[in-house]
């Protein structure tokens, strides 16, 4: 896990995460991102040359996926935590305060 500066980007709290098919971290990554309502873009490295270039200058030569760029910041294999803090997004204790909700809405059915 870590994090990196890259040069520049676009929007401030944009997000792009560069995936490849099969990677149960990026499921994962996907899915508590979506959760918490976070927008993002994402990058097939397998499909985009220079995303995988891209992921390689970042990860230490690695294609490590997930890596994420936020803003102007790149993180690889990062928690869900470290993206929502540096998109802007659900904290923890909001994301289970979302969840207790959903979970009590469907126990009162």
């Amino acid at each position: 896990m870590g994090f990196r500066p890259v040069d520049s980007f676009s929007a401030p709290g944009a997000v792009t995460v560069y995936v490849r098919p099969g990677c149960p971290y990026c499921v994962s990554l996907r899915r508590r991102l979506r959760r918490s309502g976070v927008h993002f873009d994402e990058v097939d490295i397998w499909q985009d040359l220079e995303a995988a270039a891209f992921v390689r200058s970042v990860a230490g030569g690695n294609e490590t996926v997930p890596t994420v760029v936020v803003g102007d910041h790149a993180l690889v294999n990062p928690a869900a935590r470290q993206v929502l803090q540096l998109a802007g997004g659900a904290g923890e204790g909001e994301m289970r305060r979302r969840w207790m909700g959903r979970w009590l809405q469907r126990q009162v059915r």
